[in-house]
């Protein structure tokens, strides 16, 4: 099976053929896992996670001997392994990723997807997208002198990619420290141990917890070494496992399968006739036949198929999956990404105000407090929307983690604030506690992440 996906980018026709169209009898028992690489534009993101799907199997020799010579001509001769998750034109010619990525692997434990996100800042709101998505981060930083540094002060992604990683729900997050081999590292322990001790206080400060939720693991995405096999006598102070081997002994994941249909729009398209979406079941069970509804609309629908990229077609899907599913009787003018599937009789909340728990991460130098009547852009789930914070209810101190009995008339970085929200038009979202993928949300400002929140209250309309 595996052979035939090498050549999905190579000959689309090709794709189309060996793609198991017959329904598979046997359910794959294997844990599912969407991992995505995040970090600092040209950190090696897209080249690590094509040298994984090169070693794992995914893609052949022949079509990495294509890209090497493609990349030779544009002049970039160690992108070559970038290529297979940078498709278009555009991200090859530049060599940045602008889209999100997905391709997909499998070791004997578990199976993957890999979203490629994009490093560079215009580009942030399709890293959300992916995040969104995402059960473990792989947040890559270059070792090289001077790129570590550049990708964690000042106006470096780093930082922003890790904050947003927390709020959209990725608690496990594997920090890949890349490009160990280059001239200026050669492996050194020192310079890993230093990247180490400067990146932990800021992974605290976000909510992870250094001991449980980071796992740490130095490897040259070129090279290939401490991806698949150990790096042996280059790398001989490192213990640890290589990274494969490290995502497949990451504890299980907890899934809600037997909650509530809750399937967030990320695209929509005719396939055939058919009207399809597609995105990532985050909670309950989906079945071919299935009478669902898509909010906010309320539209009716029923599931006429579902279909797993590396497996076809299916008749069960459950939480965790990304998944593309054919609707009967809706058309593709009556979705939106953002929209959320849900089942016929356990409808999502759709509001037009809530309440919420607010960190501030960081305010613009134009205007460093934030009060009532602040407009910005929220992103939840897949939803991107513009909204005013109404009301400032209390402030949280952060030594007793005692709420305040006086209203706040303003608050600035590093404040926890409960608000009062209120959207330009109508979201499908859910109490963090309910669902947490539909609960948490982070705001923007001018293109900067100003917040990350939890939803704590939704009166429905």
């Amino acid at each position: 099976d595996d052979e035939d996906d090498d050549d999905e980018e190579d000959d689309e026709e090709e794709a189309v053929v060996t793609k198991p169209k017959v329904k598979s009898e046997v359910e794959d028992t294997r844990e599912h896992v969407n991992i995505i690489f995040i970090g600092h534009v040209d950190a090696g993101k897209s080249t690590i996670a094509g040298n994984v799907l090169y070693l794992s199997g995914m893609v052949d020799e022949r079509t990495i001997q294509k890209y090497e010579r493609e990349a030779k001509d544009k002049k970039h001769g160690s992108w070559f392994l970038a290529f297979i998750m940078d498709t278009n034109e555009e991200e090859r010619a530049k060599g940045k990723t602008v889209e999100v990525g997905r391709a997909h692997f499998a070791s004997e434990k578990k199976r993957y997807t890999i979203l490629d996100a994009p490093g560079h800042k215009n580009y942030v709101p399709n890293m959300i997208g992916g995040a969104a998505q995402a059960d473990i981060g792989i947040l890559v930083i270059s070792a090289r002198q001077g790129e570590f540094e550049a990708g964690f002060d000042g106006q470096g992604q780093t930082r922003e990619h890790t904050t947003l990683a927390k709020t959209l729900g990725i608690n496990q997050l594997v920090i890949v420290v890349n490009k160990m081999d280059e001239q200026s590292v050669e492996w050194s322990q020192e310079r890993y141990s230093a990247i180490q001790k400067k990146f932990t206080p800021f992974l605290k400060s976000v909510g992870y917890n250094p001991k449980t939720d980071i796992s740490w693991v130095p490897v040259s995405g070129y090279t290939g070494a401490n991806i698949k096999k150990p790096a042996g006598d280059a790398c001989p102070w490192y213990t640890g496992p290589p990274l494969l081997t490290l995502l497949d002994d990451l504890a299980p994941l907890n899934r809600n399968s037997d909650g509530p249909v809750r399937l967030p729009v990320l695209d929509r398209y005719k396939d055939k006739g058919t009207t399809v979406i597609l995105g990532k079941l985050e909670s309950g069970t989906l079945r071919v036949g299935d009478k669902v509804t898509l909010m906010p609309n309320k539209k009716p629908t029923e599931v006429a198929f579902l279909d797993l990229d590396e497996a076809g077609e299916v008749d069960v899907c459950r939480a965790g999956e990304i998944l593309t599913v054919g609707l009967k009787d809706v058309d593709v003018s009556d979705i939106s990404t953002g929209f959320v599937l849900c089942g016929e009789t356990n409808e999502v909340p759709v509001c037009a105000e809530f309440e919420a728990q607010l960190a501030i991460i960081e305010l613009l130098p134009t205007k460093p407090i934030l009060s009532a009547g602040y407009s910005a852009v929220i992103h939840v789930h897949t939803s991107t929307e513009e909204v005013v914070v109404e009301d400032l209810i209390s402030v949280m101190n952060k030594k007793t983690r005692k709420v305040s009995s006086r209203k706040p008339t303003f608050v600035r970085k590093g404040d926890i604030v409960t608000v009062k929200i209120s959207c330009e038009r109508p979201i499908c979202c859910e109490t963090y506690k309910a669902v947490p993928q539909l609960g948490r949300f982070t705001l923007r400002d001018e293109g900067k992440t100003i917040a990350i929140g939890k939803i704590t209250n939704t009166p429905s309309i």
